[in-house]
């Protein structure tokens, strides 16, 4: 199988993208879904979520104190 960047993975592989989506190569193809959790229900007005690609991980702040996380009542994924 080859991947979004070219690169060659063997039959009945699995991997995480540089992206945080952890994929997958069978004899029919290619499959990947995503590593995380997305957060959907939070105070959109105050807070923003930020992506931390290292941890594959979003966090929600506060969009004038990021020191300050808000609370996140739904989460998809």
């Amino acid at each position: 199988c080859r991947d979004m960047n070219g690169k060659l993975h063997e039959f009945d592989s699995r991997w995480r993208s540089d992206a945080c989506y952890d994929c997958s190569c069978t004899r029919e193809g290619i499959g990947c879904c995503a590593s995380f959790k997305t957060p959907t229900g939070y105070n959109k007005k105050k807070c923003v979520r930020i992506f931390n690609k290292d941890t594959c991980t979003y966090k929600v702040v506060k969009k004038d104190n990021h020191s300050e996380e808000c609370s996140v009542y739904k989460w998809v994924g």
